[in-house]
């Protein structure tokens, strides 16, 4: 008798299955008291946006700068005149000749002080094109602009300038010099100043 008692009161209560085929309504998800995410990122503040713009004006300014500086110093070693000189100097359109001839000196520290000045009279120009123009900071722009540069001042001492003449080989080691600037702090620095957004 209890048995049938529970059995009819069984068949009052609504059955939980669901005929085959029929998904169950979705339940609302419980609040978990964190923002849902919704797939935007938030907006910078200006602030955030302004420090990195700064930094890179004051980082071109200081290439800038320092680029002046060394037009200057590069002006006062090649382009002032060297009566003194004028007999022994004569032009070098021969790729390599002045190299041999540095590498054959007798004493060896005037090899390096010739060599030596060439390639650092470079440096600045591979640390500093790239930090100043975006465009310029790939390796061949770099050693192309370096060049050109260097010849008009090798043609400048060459035609204009007593005592001093063209010296193919120093627009080699001038360039060589750029290249190590480049590959040791300007790409870097290109890089960090001219971040791609």
């Amino acid at each position: 008798m209890a048995w049938a008692g529970v059995r009819s009161l069984s068949s009052l209560v609504p059955s939980r299955s669901r005929p085959a085929g029929k998904a169950e309504p979705a339940t609302e998800a419980e609040p978990t008291g964190r923002p849902e995410p919704t797939g935007r990122a938030e907006p910078e503040s200006p602030r955030r946006r302004l420090l990195p713009a700064i930094g890179r004006a004051l980082a071109m300014v200081c290439a800038f700068v320092l680029m002046v500086a060394f037009s200057v110093v590069l002006a006062r070693l090649t382009l002032e005149p060297s009566p003194a000189s004028e007999s022994l100097t004569h032009s070098n359109l021969r790729p390599g000749s002045s190299l041999r001839a540095y590498v054959e000196q007798p004493v060896g520290r005037d090899a390096v002080k010739q060599m030596g000045g060439n390639l650092l009279l470079g440096v600045p120009f591979g640390i500093l094109v790239p930090v100043l123009a975006s465009r310029a900071r790939g390796i061949g722009r770099v050693l192309l602009l370096t060049a050109l540069v260097m010849l008009l001042v090798e043609l400048a001492q060459g035609a204009v300038v007593t005592g001093r003449a063209f010296d193919i080989d120093d627009v080699i080691l001038n360039t060589t010099g750029a290249l190590a600037g480049y590959l040791l702090l300007g790409r870097r620095l290109g890089r960090a100043v001219h971040a791609r957004r």
